[in-house]
């Protein structure tokens, strides 16, 4: 008999508590849960930037009446945004207080700086309404603890915005894994190679910064930017366990290749008391785009998930093939309001917990490892400047296919690295 793959669990108990009056026009709940034939009222905080993506998520629905954008937060003046302009009647602030007052939103997307996360996102819920929170979803498992018990308390459901875990590819890979296509699976690996100009660390006053203002910031290519690697990664470990992922220890090199305080470039290795080790195998200052890949390995062979495009490789394939298909995060989050029970959130907050458990250990790590000099290579100038490590996507690749980290590969530049233990953690 195969594994069932595991279902995602959903934060909070199933029904919402029942909201205050509402302005007329706007939508209200009951005690049992939300009006499921009111057209859910949606707003956007921090409507820039990546805002501009979950903006044109919307507009199709918006245009479908499948929900209504009542308001956009950002601090600055708001971008246009050709392919889901602004529709008439929604409201536009500076200050997301004042916009759950004046709009009332039954739904809010939260796209602002990982340390703004928590505090924004429990008013959010003081005011009655339901979340699709931006990655990484909180910075500690302290602060995971806050947000979590604010759902319990408020019957809320928070959805975080790993987009990748709506993939019908990684469906057909769990699938496999239940059907012991690839035997016991040994390791667990993915690797990314990406490239980011001096102007993406100006965009911002957080950019590259470990902290800002006392508080956790992050900004590297671990917990940011290359964050679905690795949360694709714990997924299919849970997939693999059949349960809820532990880290017990992390193994950790981190890297730069500019004066920033977070990684660029970075090799982990979680390791569970009851599953097969993870090594994610990074970098922000590849020689060539590897787009990101999940290379799952058994004893009966090997599968490969490009997680962006989902393109999947199974054992016996002779090539990848695209697999098309994503369940939108928005679109469930919608249908779970309407039907809590019978459709379960794809990314609920308690599936994110390893995942932030992981993070936080990165957050203490030492500072990263500079490489430069003969190490690297530059090329262009201005905010277009790049710099590259050389032969970093060849090694990179080595890791993640072996299980290793780069100072286990005889990579000359490579130090010894962190080894952090994980205190057990709680559902």
């Amino acid at each position: 008999m195969t594994a069932p793959v595991p279902p995602a669990a959903v934060d909070g108990p199933a029904a919402a508590r029942g909201m205050p009056a509402t302005p007329t026009g706007a939508p209200s709940a009951s005690p049992a849960g939300p009006d499921a034939t009111a057209v859910p009222r949606v707003a956007i905080v921090g409507a820039n930037g990546h805002g501009r993506w979950h903006r044109r998520s919307v507009a199709p629905l918006h245009a479908a009446g499948r929900l209504r954008l009542v308001a956009l937060v950002d601090v600055r003046p708001i971008e246009d945004e050709p392919a889901a302009p602004v529709p008439p009647g929604t409201t536009v602030h500076t200050d997301h207080r004042e916009m759950l007052t004046a709009a009332r939103p039954d739904v809010v997307i939260v796209c602002t700086p990982p340390h703004t996360h928590l505090p924004i996102a429990l008013d959010v819920l003081a005011a009655d309404a339901d979340l699709l929170l931006e990655k990484p979803p909180v910075l500690s498992t302290a602060e995971h603890r806050t947000l979590a018990g604010e759902l319990a308390a408020t019957g809320r459901a928070c959805q975080v915005g790993f987009q990748a875990l709506g993939s019908m590819a990684l469906a057909q890979l769990s699938a496999a894994l239940g059907q012991g296509r690839l035997g016991t699976v040994t390791g667990i690996g993915t690797v990314a190679c990406w490239q980011r100009p001096d102007g993406y660390y100006a965009r911002s006053p957080w950019a590259g910064r470990r902290s800002l203002h006392g508080r956790p910031v992050l900004d590297g290519a671990l917990a940011n930017p290359l964050a679905h690697a690795v949360m694709q990664c714990l997924a299919v470990a849970q997939t693999v366990t059949g349960g809820p992922v532990r880290p017990s220890r992390i193994e950790l090199e981190r890297y730069r290749v500019r004066p920033i305080e977070v990684d660029d470039t970075a090799t982990l290795r979680i390791v569970t008391p009851d599953g097969p080790p993870i090594v994610a195998a990074v970098t922000l200052a590849g020689e060539d785009f590897v787009a990101g890949e999940v290379i799952v390995t058994g004893t009966a062979g090997r599968a490969v998930l490009e997680y962006p495009t989902d393109r999947l490789l199974l054992p016996g394939d002779p090539h990848p093939r695209q697999v098309p298909g994503r369940r939108g995060l928005l679109e469930n989050l919608l249908a779970h309001r309407a039907d809590p029970t019978g459709t379960p959130l794809i990314a609920p907050l308690a599936r994110t917990a390893p995942f932030t458990a992981v993070l936080e250990q990165v957050q203490r790590a030492p500072e990263p490892t500079l490489l430069d000099g003969d190490l690297v290579t530059v090329t262009g100038s201005g905010p277009e400047r790049v710099v590259t490590v050389p032969g970093i996507n060849a090694a990179l690749r080595r890791a993640a296919g072996q299980g290793a980290l780069l100072s286990e590969l005889a990579v000359p530049w490579a130090v010894p690295p962190a080894r952090i233990p994980l205190a057990a953690q709680d559902d």
